[in-house]
């Protein structure tokens, strides 16, 4: 991972996702995942780009019950929160300027 993005399992998501100050993109991923691999450094250019907007990786592999509990059954699954809510999923890669929007759209 890079200094932009964190990779947490469920014992951090609280601290770092619900009680964020900043709206937060969650990457739901694992390493075998070949669009999770494809989006990855998508993340890491608009983690550095993008202030105000904090970005975490959660590796479905360690955190399966965590994700389930999330609605995550296909990855890589991208969810934003706001203040504590879930207000954006997105399932699927997506290139960077779609992303980003994905991200605006949903933090508006």
């Amino acid at each position: 991972m890079s200094d932009f993005v964190k990779e947490i399992d469920d014992a951090l998501f609280e601290e770092q996702v619900l009680f964020s100050k900043n709206p937060v993109l969650v990457d739901f991923w694992a390493p075998w995942c070949g669009p999770c691999k494809m989006v990855g450094p998508v993340i890491e250019d608009l983690a550095a780009e993008m202030s105000g907007v904090s970005f975490v990786k959660v590796n479905v592999d360690q955190s399966r019950d965590f994700a389930a509990q999330y609605g995550v059954k296909n990855i890589p699954t991208l969810l934003v929160f706001k203040n504590g809510e879930l207000v954006g999923k997105q399932i699927g890669a997506l290139n960077k300027q779609k992303l980003k929007e994905f991200i605006e759209q949903s933090i508006a």
